[in-house]
């Protein structure tokens, strides 16, 4: 999640202002951009324990020593809460402490992946003195609710004390979740719609791809991803597949006029979050926001309130592919490898729209909500998603060799999506083949995984 933005700009008084701060988004395909984020739990290894925020083995730490590298820290109150670096790439804090690399915006896979590497070097390298390890994958497997510290964020409070009061699982989200994500640009609203839709409607694919989080509290759940099944009932004011994004009329301001009804969380102001949880944007920009009366809202409270929407697919100055678990290294360079190719490349957008355009919205519906349980076995139409996703996977890797972006051994970037294709291929996802040490060789333990799986 973001670092403090700072309240700046005019204040906003017309729904225009809002709408043209995302189509400002829109850029030239020369200009277009990668940016990827992961998440990772950090924990100790002699207890398997999440870190506290200070002490001898600690977030803190952890901060600490990236700073040694070269990293500018971000303090709230008082406290290191984000990193900074010279590249436009920052690390932050998710509530449980939750270490999150969001990476600058790069040309090629090549250099997102690059990026990744040297990130998860940097933190080995610090955790390792400290007894220190880090995991990637959807859902914590053994640690509950209670077992999880608290990031001294100011946004984080707010959120835990309004979550439940929307759903039964946004504290699970905030304190147990982790994913990997990747955002990417468009050139006009047109070409926006078409990629939010697509997207969108592929989400539940990559979720299946990437499943990776089959346990909760060290039993299995049920679940291939717990993490997705997590988003079901978060808030569905917020949260969702989006039926009116493939709406006739769909554009930058049907997301806006979406936006406007998602309520607040809070208002930054002089270096302090104030609680606004449940009011209304629109009262906001009426000077009638009952947290702040009297104020109207500026482009920095806009950008704020755009990043606590948590659909499958989000829109800000560019789209957020939000679906798929964290995992193992190579699936971290694979999920932009996944998107970029079937989006930055005209022919395989349009083809992949010619999967989907024609599912009803109960069909999307239902395939989301299957999904978690069942993986790739899950169908639309009578159609399995792991044939989808080997669809999908082909049009995929002909949009990565159609950009001609190849690393210094001449190879394109479609070579990162070898991981997915026998993911696909054996029809079995990540979390399948978990559950299966689990009764084998782990002998009904996930302690193992926070070896096997560790970074």
């Amino acid at each position: 999640m973001s670092a403090p933005a700072k309240p700046s700009g005019e204040p906003i008084t017309s729904k225009r202002q809002l709408v043209e701060y995302l189509a400002s988004g829109c850029k030239p395909v020369e200009d277009w951009r990668i940016g990827t984020e992961h998440e990772k739990f950090a924990y100790t290894l002699d207890d398997l324990r999440a870190l506290p925020y200070e002490g001898e083995r600690s977030i803190k730490t952890v901060l600490q020593g990236l700073e040694k590298l070269g990293w500018h820290p971000v303090a709230e109150g008082g406290k290191v809460i984000a990193l900074l670096d010279d590249t436009g790439a920052s690390v932050t804090l998710e509530p449980g402490g939750q270490l999150e690399l969001s990476g600058a915006p790069l040309e090629t896979i090549h250099q997102t992946c690059c990026e990744t590497y040297v990130h998860l070097n940097q933190v080995k390298q610090i955790a390792a003195p400290l007894d220190i390890g880090f995991l990637g994958m959807g859902f914590n497997p053994k640690w509950k609710r209670e077992d999880i510290p608290w990031m001294p964020k100011g946004r984080y409070k707010i959120m835990g004390e309004y979550m439940p009061k929307r759903g039964t699982k946004g504290l699970d989200m905030m304190l147990r979740t982790c994913t990997v994500q990747v955002n990417l640009d468009f050139a006009s609203e047109a070409d926006m719609v078409e990629k939010f839709r697509v997207s969108l409607a592929l989400q539940p694919l990559a979720t299946a791809l990437f499943a990776c989080s089959p346990f909760i509290e060290g039993k299995p759940s049920g679940l291939l991803s717990a993490r997705s099944d997590v988003w079901t009932d978060t808030d569905n004011d917020r949260c969702g597949m989006l039926p009116f994004v493939f709406e006739d009329g769909m554009g930058f301001e049907r997301y806006v006029d979406w936006m406007l009804d998602v309520p607040m969380y809070f208002v930054y102001r002089d270096g302090k979050y104030i609680d606004a949880s449940g009011q209304s944007f629109r009262d906001f920009m009426a000077g009638k926001l009952p947290a702040l009366p009297g104020q109207h809202p500026t482009l920095g409270d806009w950008a704020d309130h755009l990043t606590t929407a948590f659909p499958e697919v989000r829109l800000k100055k560019y789209l957020e592919m939000r679906g798929a678990d964290g995992g193992p290294w190579r699936r971290l360079c694979a999920l932009p490898a996944f998107w970029v190719g079937l989006l930055y490349d005209q022919g395989a957008l349009d083809a992949a729209w010619d999967l989907v355009k024609d599912w009803t919205i109960e069909e999307r519906e239902q395939l989301r909500a299957d999904v978690p349980r069942l993986g790739l076995n899950a169908q639309v139409r009578g159609t399995s998603v792991r044939d989808l996703s080997v669809e999908a996977l082909r049009l995929s890797t002909q949009g990565l060799k159609n950009r001609r972006r190849f690393n210094d051994s001449g190879r394109d970037e479609s070579i990162f999506l070898d991981t997915l294709q026998a993911i696909a291929e054996s029809g079995r996802t990540p979390a399948e083949e978990m559950l299966e040490a689990y009764h084998g060789r782990w002998h009904d333990s996930v302690d193992p995984l926070f070896k096997e799986y560790a970074y």
